[in-house]
């Protein structure tokens, strides 16, 4: 088989290199890729180019195409490949509307019951006001933009002044552009956040192992929140009870909704939860793999990947389930100074050659020429390893990081540890 994965992150080299172990692939292409990709054959192609993607795959005769990043899901590249009768794994852009649009899955969620924060929508700075300025919500209060923002669109306000910023910075600056014409406001959920995802063929699940990722910039969940700065798989918080209970409440419901509204949904499914002590509820859909939960979760995945990517993707769910191991995962990222916010690329990267083999580096944001890596994006590498337990897991990575350095570097040192 001819696959190609459309994205250039840390997911995307993931899919690649676990792709790359299925004995039915002769050919890898990654459009448009990254420097450490050294499984695949790079296409300069950006993942918002649908048209030329499609394009593509229909001139090299590619047999799977795998879908990344959000974006070019919410663009309907789906649909475009479909029409053109080429096998692609991912959901169609109604479908992908759960990630697109916080609005709309807000909305669906209350249609099918399915548990959130209480909310409101505002489409003015002078409405969101008054709705703050209610007192409403009280203090903590989440501001989010409703379109695609890089994962950077939802904002922890402490105090008016910063609720006030924060629907400033979204409507009257547009700092994410039209994903700010509707914002959400909602009430605060305290609790302890977990990721968890299934893979969907509109109507039968495969459920994946659990995780949690690290959204917050800084050690013990301070700072901005960003796309992710690492992750562990399996989550801790989440035993079988509480499996049941959120298959039951949350993904079922989903999936049958999503169907009965002519939507059907066909994929990865993530589910952003809050542990509350009214139970699990959803802070936000993705409608992919996460990222960085996927850098943790491939490596503990025993089966081939392309076998069950391809089943759904020809409308059927794999007959075998999945088999996992039993060893913990860990997943951390290394990123460049200022991110999520401004920062400087072109950053030589030194020492990924003295990295044991029992690290596994999933690149991100780096370029190779000249015999060298240096930086280009936000979060730059992804330093994974699997262990008998956390502690044996966390040693094998925070011990490979010291070895590894680039100009502004900075990570957490506290991904895996729980309280």
């Amino acid at each position: 088989m001819k696959v190609l994965v459309v994205g250039s992150g840390g997911r995307e080299h993931a899919l690649v290199w676990k792709i790359s172990h299925s004995p039915l692939v002769e050919k890898i292409y990654a459009a448009p890729g990254n420097g450490g990709m050294k499984e695949a054959e790079r296409v300069p192609i950006p993942v918002h180019e649908v048209v030329a993607l499609a394009d593509f795959a229909a001139e090299r005769a590619v047999d799977l195409t795998v879908v990344g990043p959000e974006l070019p899901l919410a663009l309907g590249i789906v649909d475009e490949f479909q029409r053109r009768g080429l096998k692609i794994f991912g959901p169609s852009r109604l479908a992908a509307e759960l990630e697109a649009s916080k609005v709309f899955a807000k909305e669906f969620m209350t249609r099918h019951g399915i548990p959130i924060a209480e909310f409101d929508v505002a489409t003015d700075f002078s409405t969101g006001r008054e709705i703050i300025e209610s007192g409403k919500y009280g203090y903590p209060v989440v501001i989010k933009a409703d379109g695609l923002a890089g994962g950077k669109g939802s904002l922890v306000c402490q105090t008016h002044e910063e609720a006030l910023r924060a629907l400033d910075l979204l409507i009257n600056r547009r700092v994410f552009g039209t994903a700010g014409d509707r914002v959400i406001i909602e009430r605060f959920l305290p609790g302890r956040e977990i990721s968890f995802t299934v893979i969907t063929d509109g109507k039968n699940i495969v459920p994946i192992v659990t995780s949690k990722d690290y959204k917050r910039a800084y050690d013990e969940d301070q700072g901005p929140n960003t796309g992710g700065m690492g992750a562990v798989s399996p989550c801790p918080y989440v035993d079988a009870n509480l499996y049941v209970k959120i298959m039951d409440s949350i993904i079922r419901p989903t999936i049958r909704g999503m169907l009965e509204e002519g939507r059907e949904f066909r994929g990865v499914l993530y589910a952003g939860l809050m542990l509350t002590e009214e139970g699990p509820k959803v802070l936000e859909f993705n409608v992919r793999f996460g990222d960085p939960e996927t850098q943790a979760i491939i490596m503990r995945l025993r089966s081939d990947l392309v076998e069950v990517l391809n089943s759904v993707a020809e409308g059927l769910i794999p007959e075998k389930k999945l088999e996992w191991d039993r060893e913990v995962s860990i997943d951390v990222v290394l990123a460049s100074s200022g991110y999520p916010g401004k920062y400087e690329k072109g950053k030589e990267i030194k020492g990924l050659d003295e990295v044991g083999e029992d690290v596994i580096l999933f690149h991100a944001g780096t370029e190779f020429r000249d015999g060298k890596f240096y930086t280009s994006g936000g979060r730059v590498l992804n330093v994974a390893a699997k262990g008998k337990d956390l502690g044996e897991a966390r040693a094998k990575v925070y011990s490979a990081i010291e070895k590894i350095h680039f100009e502004g570097m900075f990570y957490r040192k506290d991904i895996g540890v729980f309280q």
